[in-house]
């Protein structure tokens, strides 16, 4: 039986073809130009960290469960709304934010929406108090926007995405 140091020794993955690097580059890029166009003609950031987090994902891994839209739009709400949670229990602050990025993975798992990045959210939702109306509509539209950009990326490149929708 190898032992655990010799199990843990493995190849890197194979390096990708040049032309899916440019296509998950260039999807990823329109999508994150996208919600800056956006955001300024509504005034509104709609640029926020996790959500580029989110379009790697979708662009570079699209087969992966994290990179679902089940997992990206629910992951990303409901990790808000746990933010929003420890916001009404603990108040904003570093505590607060600790409390729900651990809290958001546990909540994602039980719904089935698995989604690393939107741990982050639940941080910033914490340590930025956000208006709760606002920013949970504005989550959902850049939320959809990537997957969108992510499904037209994949058809135009002749791949399947998303696995699966729900």
């Amino acid at each position: 039986m190898p032992s655990a140091s010799a199990s843990a020794r493995g190849s890197a993955p194979a390096r990708p073809h040049p032309r899916a690097v440019a296509t998950a580059t260039s999807v990823s890029v329109a999508a994150l130009l996208a919600l800056v166009a956006l955001g300024t003609v509504l005034h509104q950031p709609l640029l926020i960290p996790p959500l580029a987090a989110s379009m790697a994902l979708v662009a570079g891994a699209p087969d992966l469960p994290l990179s679902q839209p089940r997992s990206v739009v629910g992951g990303q709400l409901l990790s808000a709304l746990t933010g929003f949670a420890v916001l009404l229990v603990a108040g904003p602050g570093l505590w607060g934010a600790a409390l729900a990025g651990g809290l958001a993975l546990g909540v994602m798992m039980a719904a089935r929406t698995p989604h690393s990045p939107a741990a982050a959210t639940a941080v910033i939702v914490t340590l930025q108090n956000p208006p709760f109306w606002s920013f949970l509509s504005l989550l959902a539209l850049a939320s959809v926007l990537l997957v969108a950009v992510g499904f037209a990326g994949a058809r135009a490149a002749g791949r399947t995405y998303p696995s699966y929708w729900f």
